[in-house]
């Protein structure tokens, strides 16, 4: 399994670039975009197509050259492959066949657009494609609604808007980006909340390849309460905002998951900023009883 670029050609590794050279077969997704590669690196190893639609046929196909002795390179469109394409099928059925599989890693559009993004990274959920319908799509997002883990799509530009208009409708005005392009000459990163990034997109309708980097939902699993306490309300604002949300956007939304007034979620972060304050010392450092 060997990573190819997501984009900008030069991302390929050298480990990646010699495996290629060295194989007896190379099992391409698009074979046309893998000859675009294999071209620029001078690279002359036979290419076979291996995707969605021939996965069954030429699967079995790949195992016999495998059980001969032959070497494969399983190549995505660009990425890892096994990742929102057939791959893993295929991985499964060598390891069942006690083929060996090994990994070049490499360049990967979800984490890429998750470090680009800016949102919290240390625990993420990637979906890959959404439903192309919008009653699936929308079923998939509120089944999403309440996960707390940043999330991670691919998208095609002509369902963006589209999309944009259900994730707000079912999670909120979220915080969001739409990355586009990785690693190409018109790399762009929209961030904003959904409806900015809506406004922008209706404005301007995107190109290229696509992926949607969400903020999580830290309200996870709490019940609606109007009696919680203020101490908790100020705690959950501070986990939208450290999580990319416009502090009024997450007073709104503490509000609504609690059923409060924003009144009261406002008061309950007064509080809390005079009690900080009454505790620090005069140089402004915290006070400790010695």
């Amino acid at each position: 399994m060997v990573a190819t670029p997501i984009g900008n050609l030069e991302d390929i590794t050298l480990r990646a670039l010699q495996v290629l050279k060295e194989v007896d077969l190379i099992a391409a997704e698009d074979t046309r975009r893998t000859r675009k590669l294999l071209a620029r690196y001078d690279i002359h190893a036979p290419v076979t197509s291996y995707h969605q639609h021939n996965r069954t046929t030429k699967g079995r196909k790949l195992l016999e050259v495998l059980e001969k002795g032959g070497r494969v390179a399983l190549v995505a469109d660009a990425g890892l492959p096994g990742i929102s394409d057939p791959g893993a099928e295929l991985v499964a059925q060598a390891h069942s066949r006690g083929i060996a599989v090994r990994c070049v890693p490499g360049p990967s559009a979800a984490v890429a657009a998750l470090a680009v993004a800016g949102f919290p990274a240390h625990r993420f959920a990637f979906e890959g494609f959404l439903p192309a319908g919008a009653s699936g799509r929308r079923r998939r997002l509120e089944q999403l609604a309440h996960e707390e883990r940043t999330l991670v799509f691919f998208e095609a530009p002509h369902r963006l808007v589209e999309t944009l208009v259900a994730l707000r409708e079912v999670f909120g005005d979220r915080p969001v980006a739409v990355v586009r392009e990785l690693t190409k000459q018109h790399e762009e990163v929209v961030r904003g909340t959904a409806g900015e990034v809506l406004e922008h997109f209706t404005r301007h309708p995107p190109l290229g390849e696509i992926t949607l980097v969400v903020a999580g939902n830290p309200q996870k699993g709490r019940a609606r309460s109007g009696t919680v306490d203020g101490p908790t309300l100020a705690a959950e604002v501070g986990r939208l905002v450290a999580a990319g949300w416009k502090r009024t956007e997450a007073i709104r939304e503490v509000a609504r998951a609690r059923g409060v007034s924003r009144r009261q979620v406002y008061a309950a972060l007064l509080v809390t900023r005079e009690n900080v304050t009454e505790g620090m010392a005069g140089d402004g450092r915290p006070a400790i009883d010695r």
